[in-house]
């Protein structure tokens, strides 16, 4: 991901992450809210994201799973608290056991 700025507010909990890409705002919009579009690129390298649930409305979740090589698997999930289509959406973003409960 093209990142230009990441801010960082440890009191709020906070982090902002601005990038510029090469694609419509639009292009951009789906392939980070199309959960099967999101798994092709969500996730460090070698551990491939696959997204299990996704409800992108306000107090919506989603939830995923990454696979290492080696078959560890490491969850979390995302808490929609904001969404602004096709601009910006903001997230509580968690790691997750494996019953999908916030560590």
């Amino acid at each position: 991901m093209p990142v230009t700025a990441v801010t960082t507010d440890p009191e709020a909990l906070t982090m902002t992450l601005i990038g510029d890409f090469a694609a419509p705002v639009e292009r951009l919009w789906r392939a980070f809210t199309d959960p099967t579009q999101l798994d092709r690129f969500w996730g460090p390298p070698g551990w491939p994201a696959t997204f299990t649930s996704f409800d992108l409305t306000p107090g919506g979740r989603a939830q995923y799973q990454m696979t290492s090589p080696q078959g560890e698997v490491s969850r979390g999930g995302w808490e929609f608290t904001a969404i602004d289509e096709p601009h910006r959406f903001e997230v509580l973003d968690s790691f997750l056991n494996g019953d999908g409960d916030v560590l």
